[in-house]
């Protein structure tokens, strides 16, 4: 009865990682979408993959689920990566971002 109870935090707790990071999505603009749609994917699969290995106990199928949330671990920044370096490259707003250089002088991004 209690690996159950915990199961099912466990899952509430991914739904709402889940839930939230979709809100986060809607809500907000251009390269903060790709850090909350990451961040809400991870967190909210480990609680749910968590959860079933709590629910289903230790044995050889928690030890693929847990090989299923290292592979995402992995994968899931490299993919946030790629798709903030396509919208940067693609968004004509984003060129307008200004840098700031060593020595202290503000720019934008055309003149550098």
């Amino acid at each position: 009865m209690i690996r159950l109870i915990i199961s099912v935090l466990l899952m509430l707790a991914g739904m709402f990682m889940f839930f939230f990071a979709t809100v986060g999505v809607n809500r907000y603009k251009s390269l903060n979408r790709i850090h909350t749609s990451a961040m809400g994917d991870t967190l909210g699969l480990l609680f749910v993959i968590l959860s079933l290995v709590v629910w289903r106990g230790i044995d050889f199928t928690s030890g693929k689920l847990i090989c299923v949330v290292l592979f995402f671990w992995l994968a899931s920044p490299v993919a946030g990566h790629m798709i903030a370096r396509l919208m940067v490259e693609t968004d004509e707003e984003l060129g307008e971002i200004e840098v700031i250089r060593k020595d202290g002088n503000d720019t934008s991004e055309d003149e550098v």
